[in-house]
């Protein structure tokens, strides 16, 4: 009679590494996402147009974790 337990444990087990692999992916474009600006220079144009297409990407990413 253990087999829905066993069924219950194993879906606790996939959700647990499925939440483990989002976390890893969405840390890992955060990063990339941060070096993609931070490391840049402070002035000019290039700058303002780099810092808002990071904004931008940031905007989207967010907007895909919030409607999942």
């Amino acid at each position: 009679m253990d087999e829905p337990r066993s069924a219950v444990e194993e879906a606790d087990h996939v959700l647990e590494e499925v939440a483990a692999r989002f976390t890893e992916a969405v840390t890992k474009r955060r990063a990339s996402l941060h070096g993609s600006w931070e490391s840049k220079g402070s002035d000019g144009a290039d700058d303002t147009e780099q810092l808002r297409l990071a904004l931008r990407d940031y905007r989207e990413l967010t907007e895909r974790l919030l409607h999942m």
